[in-house]
């Protein structure tokens, strides 16, 4: 494991995101060369201590590890595209945001050019890069994350989750799910008791106590989706369904719009008609889990 303080790294796209890891790299003692294709966002980090690359070809060579955060994996590709013949001397680690097929395929064609490759997924803002609030997913190689884990400590909290290059990008999209269902949640109970003249800070720490509980249900359905058994221990879903249906109801009469629980009530509807009414709430796996067109 390299030690944290003196390995050199390379930050190539210095957007937001890309500036706080360069920051933080920097902060941490790192050795920091940086690329961007607009020069002039390097200069508060060339302030810092960093050092700028005339080009994507030469930053690839400067470090032993290099991270890429850029607007997508077409860019991705084109970067590494310069850097071509310098691929060997680094290990890419790619923290632009994609889907995980976009990460096997850039994991494949980075390694036809004898790239050692991981993707990765940034879980924060920002302003938490370089803190332990700033989680950051990584999947590919073990023995080549291991090999940078010591630098990439300097990021935030890491998380690695397997060999498989797309697990990092599939837990960030599923991620995505959690924290707006979450919000939109939120923001439908909000828009329902402020017709009282309950005000959105009043509601808010209910709504946390109640999120934080149903986050409590998670490890007992996640045994019977893995068993792919739902006895009803709690509660069967056609008597969910009677309150799904009171939730549409009352947010139809209270003025506010209805289509989130609709859509709630149109999943359990067709669980019940498939023949699940009796069964506990997780069996709606198995909507969410039918293929398109299937």
């Amino acid at each position: 494991m390299n030690d944290r303080s003196t390995a050199p790294v390379t930050v190539i796209g210095l957007g937001l995101m890309g500036q706080a890891l360069a920051g933080a790299f920097l902060k941490a003692g790192h050795p920091t060369t940086v690329w961007n294709r607009t020069a002039a966002k390097a200069d508060r980090l060339v302030g810092e201590g960093a050092r700028l690359a005339p080009t994507a070809r030469e930053a690839l060579r400067a470090s032993p590890l290099t991270i890429i955060c850029v607007t997508d994996y077409e860019v991705v590709r084109e970067l590494l595209d310069e850097g071509d013949g310098e691929l060997t001397s680094t290990t890419v680690i790619n923290l632009t945001s994609g889907t995980s097929a976009q990460a096997r395929e850039a994991a494949q064609w980075a390694g036809r050019r004898g790239a050692r490759y991981l993707d990765g997924a940034i879980m924060a803002v920002p302003p938490a890069i370089g803190t332990s609030e700033a989680v950051i997913l990584h999947s590919g190689p073990r023995a080549d994350f291991e090999a940078h884990e010591g630098t990439l400590d300097a990021l935030g909290t890491l998380t690695y989750l397997g060999e498989d290059q797309g697990l990092a990008s599939l837990y960030d999209a599923a991620g995505l799910v959690m924290m707006w269902s979450i919000l939109n949640a939120w923001l439908q109970g909000t828009a329902m008791v402020r017709t009282a003249g309950v005000d959105a800070a009043t509601f808010a720490p209910f709504a946390r106590e109640l999120a934080t509980g149903v986050a409590g249900w998670l490890p007992g359905y996640a045994e019977q989706v893995d068993k792919g058994a739902f006895p009803a221990e709690v509660s069967a879903l056609e008597t969910d369904v009677r309150a799904m249906a009171h939730l549409v109801e009352e947010s139809e009469a209270v003025g506010v719009n209805a289509e989130w629980p609709r859509l709630i009530k149109a999943i359990a509807d067709r669980a019940i008609a498939a023949g699940h009414g009796k069964e506990q709430y997780p069996v709606l796996i198995e909507e969410f889990a039918i293929p398109p067109n299937g």
